[in-house]
């Protein structure tokens, strides 16, 4: 029996049927050179007789005293988690976004462990993929992307390799939950309140000289207000996923013109496909979207000294960024240029600080977003309008069983009062980005990944790349 944490026990009580709490992610496989038409039938078949389920994934929901808690499934049924299915014909990438946009809409069973894998053939060019669906409160995003690369080898000749499974599971690190930082900053900080004092004077100052910035400035207020837009709305259960690729060598040559980070540029393509998008929909606000972005803060304890000891084995260390997009710039260049000082405010701001007093500074400046978020109350507490998550992937060609990975694909969570997330990973020299978002509130989704092309060859051309 393990009890769940405050956090992971927020994740199952802020669940409702148009509101599911699961993360996912969408691998596309090659088959092995020598593989025979129905390698992925075999590869099926291995799957199944592969009954050792290792924790987390042999653990189900219960409750005592009324808390939740984490059992020992004695009865699990690994047909009901693993999954060979078929795409309709023509088989393309739209049948395979479509399938993953129907699977993710579906709440999971809570009497069983929170988990499904999907295999699935019909792919065409000998082509499979495999989408993996799990409970946030079972598994954070990066916890999921991490054990997934577990999954995988450098070796294209080995085989035999287990499923994601039956891996023996890594205790969480607490640096590696980036993708729930709004949640588990606010719960740290109020859970650990003790530790927490010491925090205070720095945290205190800093809030005082950002609030004293903002009334100076209109353009640094726009942080604390958010303007209000479609993707901010109640959503419904039906979702939509949109996934593509970008060629990362092509967003480095834009950094090097610009001087700006590889985190800059793709923050400036969601800033512009959300500005065509909301443009299109003649919905696009007079004042700039605020982007909430996750940022490691594993390089400030190097940077931070002594004031990071005795910090470093608890807490969730990440802070966040809320950074102005810029949507009402129409010049790119000038758009990413704007972008990369947001940014850079927002690091500095963390120089001087212990990750410690980070997560508490996040914590406070992000509480009237996770007020609004919860209760709804608040319709003009609108910190941010969106999430723009880096997750950092495999940086060599990765294989399991023979089959090359082509690309991975991050499927995140959409709430109501925050309709979108952006989420992006990096693969080789590829940046993968997953877009999820309710299908009704926001019409052609599937739209913006044609919106991120054209904002990234606005930036080149303004670089004459």
């Amino acid at each position: 029996m393990k009890p769940l944490s405050p956090t992971d026990q927020l994740f199952l009580w802020l669940e409702k049927r148009q509101q599911s709490m699961h993360v996912g992610g969408l691998q596309i496989f090659s088959f092995p050179d020598d593989a025979p038409d129905d390698y992925v039938a075999r590869l099926a078949e291995q799957l199944r007789n592969d009954t050792e389920v290792t924790a987390p994934f042999n653990r189900r929901l219960d409750s005592r005293l009324a808390q939740p808690v984490w059992v020992h499934d004695k009865h699990l049924d690994l047909e009901h988690h693993f999954r060979f299915e078929a795409l309709p014909t023509p088989g393309r990438i739209r049948e395979l976004l479509g399938f993953v946009s129907a699977e993710h809409s579906h709440l999971m069973d809570r009497e069983r462990p929170l988990w499904e894998f999907h295999l699935i053939e019909g792919l065409g060019e000998r082509q499979f993929a495999v989408y993996t669906k799990l409970h946030h409160s079972l598994m954070d995003g990066v916890s999921a992307m991490r054990m997934f690369q577990r999954m995988l080898s450098t070796d294209p000749a080995k085989r035999n390799m287990p499923p994601i499974w039956d891996l023996s599971a890594q205790p969480r690190s607490d640096e590696d939950s980036s993708g729930s930082s709004l949640w588990r900053s606010i719960s740290h900080l109020l859970g650990e309140s003790g530790k927490q004092l010491g925090t205070m004077p720095t945290v205190a100052r800093e809030l005082l000289r950002t609030i004293n910035t903002a009334r100076k400035d209109p353009v640094y207020n726009s942080i604390f207000h958010a303007p209000r837009s479609i993707l901010n709305q109640k959503i419904t259960g039906s979702r939509r996923f949109a996934a593509q690729s970008y060629c990362l060598k092509r967003i480095k040559a834009v950094c090097k013109t610009y001087g700006t980070t590889v985190n800059d540029v793709v923050t400036a393509m969601c800033a512009s496909a959300l500005r065509t998008y909301l443009m299109n929909q003649d919905a696009l606000p007079d004042k700039p979207l605020i982007a909430m972005i996750p940022v490691s803060l594993r390089k400030y304890e190097k940077s931070a000294g002594d004031k990071t000891e005795g910090s470093q084995a608890e807490g969730n260390q990440v802070g966040v960024i809320l950074a102005n997009l810029y949507t009402n710039e129409s010049h790119a260049g000038t758009r990413l240029r704007k972008i990369h000082q947001s940014m850079q405010e927002g690091k500095d701001r963390y120089a001087h600080m212990s990750p410690e007093e980070i997560v508490n500074y996040t914590a406070l400046t992000l509480a009237p977003a996770a007020f609004h978020l919860l209760t709804g109350v608040a319709p003009k507490w609108q910190t941010f309008n969106v999430v723009i998550s880096n997750v950092p992937g495999p940086k060599e060609t990765c294989y399991w069983n023979g089959a090359k990975l082509e690309g991975m694909y991050p499927v995140s969570i959409a709430m109501d009062r925050l309709g979108l997330n952006m989420t992006l990973t990096s693969y080789k020299d590829q940046i993968e980005f997953g877009l999820i978002g309710c299908r009704r509130t926001l019409p052609s989704l599937q739209r913006m990944l044609d919106y991120l092309e054209d904002g990234l060859v606005e930036l080149e051309q303004g670089a004459d790349i």
